[in-house]
C-alpha cells in the first residue's frame, strides 16, 4: 500500500487523489531549455576563442552557472508538484506538501461549511482553478491549481452535504445528542 493509503483510517474511502496542475511545470521546462541553449552557445562561443586552461575554466563556470539555475529554477519546482497532494476522502480533506520539511492540513467534511471555485479565461481552457474551502471558525483556504475545479468542487459538496445529512439523522435519533458519549447524561 502507497501514499495516500497509508495515511488514512482503516475504514477511510479514496475519492480523489491529485498533485497540482501541469500548469506549475510550463515555466521550469521553459527554464530549462533557455538555460540549456545559453550554455550550449556559451561553451560553443568559448571553444571558438578560447584555448587551454582558460576554456577549461570558462566551461566549468558555464556548467556551474547552468547547473544552478536547473537546480533552482526546474528541478525544485517538479519536486515541489511532485511533493503537494491534495487528498479528499469520505471524511476529510488532506492537503501535504513539502520535500525535506512536510506540512499538512486536515479538515473534516463535517466542519466545512461552504465550498467555492474561481477560475479565469486560462484557468478554464486549462480545466483548472482556486478551490476556496471555508470551515465552521476558520478563515477560508485556498488552494490553487485543482486539476479539473470544477469536478473537484462538486465532489466536496456532495460529500459537505452527506455529511451535514448524517449529522441531522444522528441528532434526530438521539435528541438528547448522548449517542457520541454512550453515557447518556
Amino acid at each position: 500500500m502507497g501514499y495516500p493509503e497509508d495515511a488514512l483510517a482503516e475504514d477511510e474511502e479514496l475519492l480523489l487523489h491529485r498533485h497540482p496542475h501541469w500548469k506549475m511545470l510550463l515555466l521550469p521546462a521553459v527554464t530549462f531549455l533557455l538555460a540549456t541553449a545559453v550554455a550550449g552557445f556559451a561553451a560553443g562561443f568559448a571553444e571558438n576563442k578560447l584555448d587551454g586552461s582558460a576554456l577549461n575554466v570558462v566551461l566549468v563556470v558555464v556548467l556551474v552557472v547552468w547547473l544552478g539555475l536547473v537546480v533552482w529554477r526546474c528541478v525544485a519546482p517538479f519536486l515541489s508538484w511532485k511533493f503537494t497532494h491534495f487528498i479528499v476522502t469520505d471524511r476529510r480533506v488532506l492537503i501535504r506538501q513539502g520535500v525535506m520539511t512536510h506540512t499538512g492540513i486536515d479538515i473534516p467534511m463535517g466542519r466545512i461549511s461552504n465550498v467555492q471555485f474561481r477560475h479565469g479565461l486560462l484557468d478554464r481552457v486549462l480545466r483548472t482553478g482556486t478551490l476556496v474551502i471555508v470551515s465552521s471558525s476558520d478563515d477560508p483556504l485556498e488552494f490553487d491549481d485543482i486539476p479539473d475545479v470544477q469536478r473537484v468542487h462538486s465532489l466536496l459538496y456532495h460529500q459537505v452535504f452527506d455529511a451535514m445529512d448524517l449529522h441531522r439523522e444522528r441528532d434526530r435519533d438521539d435528541p438528547r445528542g448522548d449517542a457520541d458519549t454512550g453515557k447518556g447524561w
